[in-house]
């Protein structure tokens, strides 16, 4: 039913695709692995320019990332956001004992990763035929079948009816790169589109799939303090799910007594709220199980928040 869409699609993608993306030349299943968990939430260049090579330069295999400390993952991915994918790759990591599954039913499994990504994984790696739906997909799928709805469900149907199964592995990366190059979210470039042909959305390809609602994001009003003594600073690690395990100068809601010398303030904008916090430096002493004192130096060594760098700014 769709010969003649699969024959375009491999035909734009043989001249135009992003051929030498380095994870689209290894069939190494863990190279492949971090660069779909990386690039969730991430544009290709900052995960190329910035993260992918350096992160395997220090973890060249899987059960490299499985042996080490999850403070040693966090620092590599610092600046990356997102924390919780580093995480849920150490936990997968250790899980597996440094080897991946070798089918999207087991990698499902392990932490971290989705049905995509399971999907992903296995088609890129071990040819199996299985769509994959990531953000670039989805926009396709919508516009390709007229789905206003953003429903899951129906956009897997969509994949599964669209889908290449002799092709698994090019279909996917050419869907991926015609979402990121011509099926653009805003200004599409429907004329060189190799789906032009049998696209339902082509004339009002704005419409699919339905705007999100729009949030309005949070504002967290804070006070950071950071005590000091005897040239150590006090910091904890964080527990809660957005920066678990990143470490941080403590954080209040708000405080009774004297917050010590006012450092100034800092705002620091989230995927999911935006902080607003004042600084503080003090000689008190504070109760906190957490904490644990280090010197400027040490800090160098743990992995912070955008937030926290910002304080560091102040006292260095």
């Amino acid at each position: 039913m769709h010969n003649q869409i699969h024959t375009s699609l491999l035909q734009w993608y043989k001249i135009n695709g992003r051929h030498d993306l380095p994870w689209r030349i290894t069939d190494d299943p863990y190279k492949i692995y971090l660069s779909e968990i990386m690039l969730q939430q991430t544009q290709v260049k900052t995960v190329l320019e910035r993260f992918y090579f350096p992160f395997l330069e220090k973890f060249p295999t899987l059960l490299d990332v499985a042996q080490s400390d999850l403070d040693d993952v966090l620092k590599m991915w610092e600046g990356l956001g997102y924390y919780t994918r580093a995480k849920n790759l150490h936990t997968a990591a250790k899980k597996c004992n440094g080897i991946l599954p070798n089918n999207a039913f087991e990698l499902l499994e392990l932490p971290g990763i989705g049905r995509s990504t399971a999907h992903a994984i296995s088609a890129f790696a071990y040819k199996e035929p299985l769509p994959i739906l990531d953000a670039n997909v989805k926009r396709i799928l919508h516009r390709y079948f007229a789905i206003e709805k953003r429903d899951e469900k129906l956009l897997w149907k969509a994949a599964y009816e669209l889908f290449d199964s002799g092709n698994p592995f090019n279909y996917n990366q050419a869907m991926m790169d015609i979402g990121s190059m011509v099926c653009l979210a805003r200004k599409p470039l429907c004329d060189v589109c190799p789906f032009e042909k049998g696209c339902e959305g082509k004339s009002v390809p704005l419409k699919y799939p339905q705007p999100k609602i729009k949030k309005i994001k949070p504002i967290r009003n804070r006070i950071i303090v950071v005590y000091t003594r005897n040239g150590q600073f006090a910091l904890s690690q964080r527990k809660e799910r957005f920066l678990h395990g990143l470490w941080g100068f403590m954080q209040y809601e708000e405080l009774e007594n004297n917050e010590g010398k006012f450092l100034g303030h800092i705002t620091q904008h989230y995927s999911h709220f935006t902080l607003q916090a004042d600084v503080y430096i003090s000689e008190e002493d504070f109760v906190n199980e957490d904490g644990e004192w280090f010197s400027r130096e040490e800090i160098n060594f743990l992995s912070l928040s955008r937030a926290d760098y910002k304080v560091l700014q102040f006292i260095d």
